[in-house]
């Protein structure tokens, strides 16, 4: 049997939003931990909460969150925002606390998925019917097709989608200058640039653009809400690994809680929302959302990781994001589509 929870919108323009939930009478604030993460887990992480407070390590504990675009989130910690769990988008979000201090360097260690949480693919959502027959990344370049993907300046959902389209030239068979030329005619054909993954999911729906990148596991939530999308899981694509870490300060509930997003159990509930589970184990659940609901998640021809087809995100993200010197932020000025 699927959730269906309504999403929510979270502005993040200059103020995030905190909201408290699984109240329990006679906590105190020993009990409560401070959740801070990227949009889209707003939805999947309450029926997490309430799980974890019928087990004996969750119980009377209380939850404090705050979503939003990965970055200013991560940002956001770093300049004071309270957290003692946090859950971003990408790594180098999570590094940007170790520089400050706030996170462990060994924070990886933590568990045994490298810190890893939750895992997606890029995928292409597209109108009811796919009426441009959108199937393959060559087809978002054409003449006419509209794109909207979040911005990479703000979402890490962007990076992961732009890398993805920079992997498929080289997966195919193209050298870097190809690829230039190819997230160049992409950036061209991009229409929107939301500040983040779930406000480029609401651009879409208001009625913007042919096609939109996104996360595999926010058009299965969308889809779920009654959204009536299509999407596509092209056959090559880029693994989306949203990594988590408690903070140096955090209550020591905080470890359960991260110990707990591990279980199957957890991870199943994860799967409903769209997200691939982390561990071996998990007794996957028929997913209404998906394309097929007991198969929800097929695996690519070709599954591209950062590890692997990157060089890790230190190097990816130097190469690429650079605030003057990436490849990408270059591109994106070149263009004009900065924001």
């Amino acid at each position: 049997m699927s959730i269906k929870i309504k999403a929510a919108v979270v502005s993040v323009a200059g103020v995030l939003a905190l909201t408290a939930c699984s109240a329990s009478s006679g906590s105190t604030d020993a009990d409560q931990l401070s959740v801070v993460g990227f949009s889209v887990l707003e939805s999947a992480n309450k029926p997490q909460f309430e799980a974890f407070d019928k087990t004996d390590a969750g119980k009377d504990v209380t939850f404090k969150t705050s979503y939003g675009a990965s970055g200013d989130q991560s940002r956001a910690v770093e300049g004071g925002l309270d957290a003692d769990v946090v859950h971003f988008s990408l790594e180098p979000d999570i590094k940007r606390l170790v520089d400050a201090g706030l996170v462990a360097d060994d924070w990886k260690s933590n568990g045994d998925t490298n810190g890893i949480v939750t895992s997606s693919v890029v995928s292409f959502v597209t109108r009811a019917g796919n009426p441009k027959n959108i199937q393959t990344w060559d087809d978002l370049v054409k003449p006419g097709v509209e794109i909207i993907t979040p911005n990479p300046a703000s979402s890490g959902s962007a990076k992961w989608n732009i890398l993805a389209a920079w992997g498929h030239v080289l997966a195919t068979g193209g050298t870097e200058a190809d690829a230039k030329e190819f997230v160049t005619k992409f950036l061209n054909n991009t229409i929107a640039l939301p500040g983040s993954a779930r406000e480029a999911t609401t651009a879409f729906s208001e009625g913007n653009g042919d096609v939109l990148i996104s996360y595999e596991n926010e058009v299965i939530l969308a889809r779920e809400n009654g959204e009536d999308f299509d999407y596509v899981v092209p056959d090559d694509t880029l693994l989306i690994e949203n990594p988590a870490a408690i903070t140096v300060d955090s209550d020591p509930k905080a470890q359960d809680l991260f110990d707990y997003l591990l279980t199957p159990e957890a991870q199943a509930e994860y799967a409903l929302f769209g997200f691939r589970p982390v561990v071996d184990g998990v007794d996957l659940p028929e997913v209404e959302g998906a394309n097929d609901p007991a198969d929800p998640f097929p695996t690519p021809g070709t599954l591209l990781t950062i590890d692997k087809d990157f060089g890790g995100w230190d190097e990816a993200n130097t190469k690429f994001f650079d605030e003057e010197n990436g490849i990408i932020t270059k591109l994106q000025a070149e263009t004009g589509k900065t924001e």
